[in-house]
């Protein structure tokens, strides 16, 4: 057998012992835990309407306004179907899909949107870019009335932060 071809085979052969090493002492997988609970086991409600969806977008946009800031804000219903929508002036056009699909992720993963940004930030979560319709960029938040779903908002158009505090701001509207 060539020499350099018999080391290049010893070399590779040392290299996947040591990976299955790395591995075998590597922390174990979190996905692995099994909760006792569902965990955002919020049940969806009755749909919220136009007036209450109007509504929210008003208080969302009078933060934004108070802060100088031009943002998009979209109201969705439990279902993740926009009931209404606001595009200030000067706000970027880009944020008009991303508002929606802020509201649309929150509402049908029944969570902020918030979780799924601080999972592939700070958890490592990277699967998480795989599932279907999810965004992970804080600035969609569900609308919550009674412990049930009626819908959620999604801010676009600023920082991250800042689209959160305006969908705040819209989503205490909801008791």
């Amino acid at each position: 057998m060539n020499p350099k071809l018999a080391l290049s085979a010893a070399l590779l052969g040392s290299l996947m012992c040591l990976a299955t090493s790395v591995r075998a002492q590597q922390a174990p997988n979190p996905l692995d835990a099994v909760p006792d609970k569902m965990p955002f086991d919020i049940p969806y409600g009755t749909p919220i309407g136009l007036d209450r969806a109007e509504a929210a977008i008003a208080a969302a946009v009078a933060e934004a306004r108070r802060r100088d800031w031009k943002m998009i804000v979209a109201v969705v219903d439990a279902g993740g179907n926009l009931v209404a929508f606001q595009r200030m002036d000067g706000a970027q056009l880009a944020s008009i899909q991303i508002s929606e699909h802020k509201a649309r992720a929150s509402a049908i993963y029944r969570r902020e949107t918030k979780v799924f940004e601080n999972g592939i930030q700070q958890s490592g979560l990277n699967y998480l870019v795989t599932l279907d319709g999810l965004i992970a960029s804080r600035g969609g938040i569900p609308l919550v009335e009674g412990g049930k779903i009626i819908g959620a908002i999604g801010c676009a158009g600023g920082t991250p932060s800042q689209d959160e505090v305006t969908c705040k701001a819209g989503a205490a509207t909801i008791k």
